[in-house]
């Protein structure tokens, strides 16, 4: 059964990079999507929730020096669970392409050249050689030459391992391998290894590195609030806004 969606409610700005990646990825599609095992029913197109637990209104937009470039599985863009559109709502300097083996989109390329921008694939150093291994990043500045821009994988562990592998146009950038203090909190998906992140995790740990405390602690709590009003939608029951993921947000947001 196809799970339609509503229109896009009116939100600050044009619809990021993200949500253009999805649009253009099922006006090719020949038959619908259909998510496996979340929320059900019709969604609101703004943030993928059903119409009782939207979260279009608690939508931040924050201007970073760092960017994002999301390089993202076929049908990444159009899974609910997908994190990598929380990172387009927070964070303005987002970019999306989609990712194939054969080809790489000329919009990506010119975008990895650009000299304002000093590209880091994010990507364990287990999978690479050492000579290629960074482990911190120029902390953004408005004195500084260039800008980190951050290349995120976004895929399944599987598919984000080939990808790393057969895209020849990535070789020439440092890779950026990330330290967490912590295990990964995401819970929409779930994971065979502990020290695996979800795509707004990772974004959140790299603004952090790059001195973007405020952006990387918004995205951090964004997440939270996000996964709160997904699972609660999943299994039928309203939003406690009165719960420690509001809390957190409640007094992010009253700094925005």
């Amino acid at each position: 059964m196809r799970v339609p969606l509503l229109p896009m409610p009116p939100i600050s700005g044009p619809p990021h990079a993200v949500a253009r990646l999805r649009a253009a990825r099922l006006a090719r599609s020949s038959k619908p999507f259909l998510a496996r095992g979340g929320i059900k029913g019709l969604r609101c197109a703004g943030c993928r929730l059903v119409p009782s637990h939207c979260l279009c209104k608690l939508r931040p937009s924050l201007p970073t020096l760092s960017g994002m470039c999301l390089l993202m599985a076929d049908i990444e863009p159009l899974k609910p669970s997908n994190t990598g559109w929380l990172v387009a709502d927070v964070v303005e300097t987002t970019y999306a392409f989609g990712w194939a083996r054969t080809e790489a989109d000329p919009a990506l390329l010119a975008l990895l050249s650009d000299p304002q921008w000093q590209p880091y694939v994010v990507f364990p150093a287990e999978y690479v050689m050492p000579q290629r291994v960074v482990h911190a990043v120029q902390v953004a500045s408005f004195a500084s030459a260039t800008r980190p821009l951050f290349i995120l994988l976004d895929a399944t562990w599987s598919e984000a391992r080939k990808m790393f592998r057969k895209s020849p146009y990535l070789e020439r950038f440092p890779v950026l391998s990330l330290r967490p203090q912590q295990a990964s909190q995401y819970q929409l998906r779930r994971s065979r290894r502990d020290d695996h992140f979800c795509t707004s995790e990772v974004a959140a740990l790299c603004l952090e590195l790059a001195g973007e405390a405020r952006a990387a602690e918004t995205l951090d709590a964004y997440l939270r609030v996000y996964t709160h009003h997904y699972l609660r939608a999943k299994q039928q029951l309203p939003v406690e806004h009165q719960g420690p993921a509001y809390a957190r947000w409640g007094a992010l947001s009253a700094a925005l």
